[in-house]
């Protein structure tokens, strides 16, 4: 299902670990690249870890990224157009303390339009910090890809689950919360009551990319464990 040459859009997980707000000024400063035996894993583990980020019934017919020596590369053909990985700490915002973070793991099954439209900017990220590009340069080739329009706007539609208690986002909340996470084109926080108290929805960091992504958290895991709602 997934071209991974023709895809357009931003960086996700940016988005989710910007979620945790203040907790990213708390996290520990990861400066430079680990060696690259730190992000990986065995390509079994990485698989479950993939399929955990949605409910069984979404993920176990969904295609299967795993990280390879250049890049994201398909392990496993899927049947129902949704896409499943592990992004790395390299999908966090530029700024986040956290960039490098080698323990980062962050299970994310997109649905078809968020596969087309959202993915390519951090199948790119990968591409390029296994190849040694530095943040500086990653930041500047993301902008000039956008000034370009090879990473664009999402597609109506598109979304992704992020239900994995197995996964860790950030030194101070690991897993946090279950959410559901949906990308549209820029978009002001007020137009869904994002951010507000009491709320339900949240929105997370600015990326160059042209995508807004709204958080939505829900109550249980993939694996049907609950969760308590407090935020």
């Amino acid at each position: 299902m997934l071209n991974l040459m023709h895809l357009t859009g931003a960086a996700l997980a940016a988005l989710a670990f910007a979620a945790t707000g203040p907790a990213r000024a708390a996290e520990t400063a990861y400066p430079a690249r680990a060696p690259l035996e730190q992000y990986r894993m065995a390509s079994a583990d990485e698989i479950a870890l993939a399929r955990s980020a949605a409910p069984a019934s979404v993920s176990r017919d969904a295609e299967i990224l795993t990280l390879g020596d250049h890049g994201y590369t398909v392990a496993v053909k899927g049947k129902n157009d949704f896409v499943c990985l592990v992004f790395r700490a390299w999908s966090s915002g530029f700024d986040d303390p956290g960039f490098w973070n080698p323990k980062q793991r962050a299970p994310i099954c997109l649905n078809a339009a968020a596969a087309r439209s959202v993915l390519k900017s951090d199948l790119r990220r990968a591409e390029w910090a296994l190849a040694g590009v530095s943040k500086a340069d990653m930041l500047e080739r993301t902008k000039a890809a956008v000034a370009a329009h090879e990473f664009g706007p999402p597609e109506v539609g598109a979304m992704s689950y992020m239900m994995s208690r197995r996964g860790y986002l950030n030194d101070r909340d690991g897993h946090w919360h279950p959410h559901l996470m949906f990308y549209l084109p820029r978009t002001a926080d007020a137009e869904w009551g994002a951010n507000l108290p009491g709320g339900a929805v949240m929105s997370g960091g600015d990326t160059p990319e042209p995508v807004t992504t709204f958080f939505v958290p829900v109550p249980h895991w993939s694996d049907g464990t609950s969760e308590p709602m407090h935020m």
